[in-house]
């Protein structure tokens, strides 16, 4: 399969400061990691270009957007809320990475490649139709979703997003949408506590408890996810890929493993076979350890281009 690794350097200029976890150390850490196995040079490497304002305020409200670009900081650093934070660089950063995401979707879409990894930051399933929070400016996988539909006149897709932490803002915007289907795992009773009660019929909610580990995790995505899956039938397969649910990760208290990483993205790519044309991007989330990230990403890889993992040191 061929598979597109989409990036872009200037991603490394969004900084929140020293010791924060969203640092550009993250995919400096995956990027090495993957050129040393060789997995990288497997891949098409593309560079991203910045969303444009017609892509972002398909999701967000455009006062919002106007407002950020207001508060961003000639120099230093600004505060948006209590773990997240704008530099000089940081909403150029963002577009690029909202912009990867749309440059996946029009590569899969186009069939100049099977699948999508972005390596991108800032993350962006926290963001809200309104609210920047948890490290997200500009909900990425969202901007995805919405570029599919009115571009290239998707009526199914499907998001299914794998981080630790539920992605809040992925579902202020999609909720009640039965054109997009969002299926979310994540620790219960945890950051951000926002949409943990509510009933929506486009929505898989699939909270873990603290401890919870591999076993856990895999039957209740054959339980909840696969069924919804298989009813919507999924034209586009969106994955907002967080690898913070590792149990060596400081952010929370999953155990999962790298195998997980793997099993989740080829139970993926079995439903994107079988309904999308194999049509699958992955856009990465969370994940804060920098020894247990990268490796995961290895794994994902493995997956995406079709090759068996095995860990290696």
């Amino acid at each position: 399969m061929i598979t597109a690794y989409i990036t872009h350097p200037d991603l490394a200029r969004h900084d929140m400061g020293e010791h924060h976890p969203e640092a550009p150390m993250r995919l400096e850490a995956i990027r090495a990691r993957l050129m040393r196995s060789g997995t990288l040079l497997q891949t098409v490497q593309v560079e991203s270009g910045p969303a444009s304002d017609e892509a972002l305020e398909r999701v967000h409200d455009r006062d919002y957007l106007v407002d950020l670009e207001r508060r961003l900081p000639r120099q230093g650093i600004a505060i948006v809320d209590g773990d997240t934070r704008l530099c000089p660089d940081s909403l150029r950063a963002a577009r690029l990475a909202a912009g990867a995401a749309l440059k996946g979707v029009d590569m899969v879409c186009k069939a100049r490649a099977d699948n999508v990894f972005c390596a991108t930051r800032p993350p962006g399933h926290h963001a809200e139709r309104g609210r920047a929070m948890g490290f997200c400016f500009y909900n990425n996988v969202a901007v995805a979703a919405a570029h599919a539909i009115e571009q290239h006149g998707l009526e199914r897709v499907a998001i299914l997003d794998f981080d630790v932490h539920q992605g809040n803002g992925t579902l202020d915007i999609f909720r009640d949408d039965p054109r997009v289907l969002i299926c979310s795992s994540y620790q219960e009773a945890f950051y951000p506590w926002r949409y943990l009660d509510g009933d929506w019929p486009n929505v898989v909610n699939t909270p873990l408890a603290a401890g919870d580990d591999s076993a856990v995790f895999r039957r209740r995505v054959e339980q909840e996810w696969l069924p919804a899956l298989e009813r919507h039938r999924p034209q586009l397969l969106l994955l907002s890929s967080g690898f913070d649910a590792h149990r060596d990760d400081p952010l929370a208290e999953i155990e999962l493993c790298h195998d997980d990483f793997y099993w989740i993205t080829a139970r993926a790519l079995d439903v994107a076979k079988r309904h999308a044309d194999g049509r699958l991007v992955s856009i990465l989330e969370g994940g804060y350890h920098l020894k247990s990230l990268p490796v995961g990403v290895e794994a994902h890889l493995h997956a995406l281009l079709g090759q068996p993992w095995c860990e290696s040191p």
